[in-house]
Parts: structure tokens; sequence; C-alpha cells
């Protein structure tokens, strides 16, 4: 198993790719802490996790909030003893041309995928310090490559995200902190289903995508067992991208 005994906390586990990952980590032998704004789907998370013969625990977060991230951060240390790994997955999405965007809307968007990275990495570094290692694993998304229409605040987040990965893995880098990034392209969840409802805006994704089709929270979570296992010391800054070729095109 690639992550025996591992502690690690999942931000957004609740769902789509976070669950994903949740799921991969645990058949892996990871034990995880579910850290998601909704109770019901981060608590059937833990108990499909359960079921299936592995360690989890659920605590409701809403990640833009230092309150609520000292709160995930002293259940994983009060259930298991210590976090090896951070996977910053929790986000939102809202499509919404920039002219006609509200403020509230933008600090929304830039707080949750973006501020949070940065509550949750600086907490749980203070850990990883103490135990000499660790992996964060940063969930940003092609859109922090290349733009896409009425996705401004998102594009910036996951921009924002890119950038403080590298900022992060350079800093921490001589006391074997590993940060990285994964920028998944169009992966099939429920953030994605109303673009995928639609017919037009589902062909020209799937043309877009030179594999021959979209992806799935699967794909994007063996990514993030790779960076998150021994296997990836040597790895460090990184924007893993999974795609199916997207940008490469």
């Amino acid at each position: 198993m690639r992550l025996k005994n591992k502690i690690a906390i999942i931000t957004g586990a609740g769902s789509g790719i976070g669950r994903g990952i949740a799921s991969a980590f645990v058949k892996e032998g990871a034990k995880v802490v579910i850290a998601d704004w909704s109770e019901e789907g981060g608590k059937e998370m833990v108990e499909q996790i359960k079921k299936e013969g592995g360690e989890a625990v659920f605590v409701e977060t809403d990640v833009s909030k230092a309150a609520d991230i000292e709160q995930m951060v002293k259940t994983c240390l009060d259930k298991f003893g210590r976090v090896d790994i951070l996977v910053n997955n929790a986000g939102i999405y809202r499509a919404c041309n920039l002219h006609e965007m509200t403020e509230e809307d933008w600090d929304k968007i830039i707080d949750v995928n973006l501020k949070s990275v940065f509550l949750g990495s600086k907490r749980v570094i203070s850990e990883m310090l103490k135990q000499g290692k660790g992996k964060i694993v940063n969930i940003a998304s092609i859109a922090g490559l290349v733009g896409f229409a009425q996705s401004s605040a998102y594009c910036a987040s996951k921009g924002g995200m890119i950038a403080l990965t590298k900022e992060m893995a350079l800093e921490y880098a001589p006391q074997k902190i590993n940060v990285n990034s994964i920028a998944p392209g169009v992966i099939k969840t429920a953030m994605t289903k109303d673009m995928l409802d639609d017919l037009a805006t589902k062909q020209f994704l799937e043309s877009s995508t030179p594999y021959p089709r979209l992806g799935e929270p699967e794909d994007i979570a063996m990514a993030a067992v790779y960076l998150a296992s021994d296997e990836s010391d040597f790895v460090n800054g990184e924007v893993l991208v999974v795609d199916g070729g997207w940008v490469v095109k």
C-alpha cells in the first residue's frame, strides 16, 4: 500500500474529486479526515469508508474561515495524533461575465478556492515542521493555466493557487515538506453537471479534449496518491496536468 498508516486531511471530500481522492487514499492504506461544508455528504462518505474497512472522521468545515480550519486540524490530531498529508481540494465555481460579477461573488470564490489554501497550509505546515516531513497537494485547474470565458474569479483563484504552490514548495523544501498541485481538465462531477447537461457545451468540451473521453474523479485521485506518497519525495512545486491533453493543443 502506497499510503499505509498515513494520516490525510482532504477538504471538499464529501463529493466529486475530493470524494474520489478520499476513496483512493483509503484503498492505499491512509486514514482520512473528511472536511466538507456539507454534513450530509461528509458523513455519508465516512460511512462508506467504514463499510469498506477504512478509518475516517468527518468535520464540518468552511475552509474560508480560520476558526473552522483550526477545528479541522484539531479533529485530525485528536483522532489520529498527527497529519502527514493535506489535500486542498474544496472549491466553487460560478459562470459569470466579468462586468456582471458582484464583488461579493468575486470575494466568495477567491476565499473558498484560494484563501483556504493559505489558511489550511499555514496551520498544517506548523505540524509538519514538528514531524520533519509532509505532503501538501493543491487541486488547481487548467483554468489556472489557460483562460475560460465567464470564469474570471475561478481562473484567478486557480492561477493564484498554482503560484502559491510554487512559493510554498521553495520555502519548505529544506524541511522535507513537498508542495505540488494538480490541474484537472474537465471532470465529470456535480460542479460540471450543468455544463455537461447542455448538449452543445458537452460536445465542445469533448471535442476540446484530445483523449476520447472526459475525466473522472478517479483520474485525479490516482495523481493525488502519487503526489502524497513517498514515491514523489523529489517532486516539488510542480503542476501535474491531468486533462486528457487539453492544454497541449
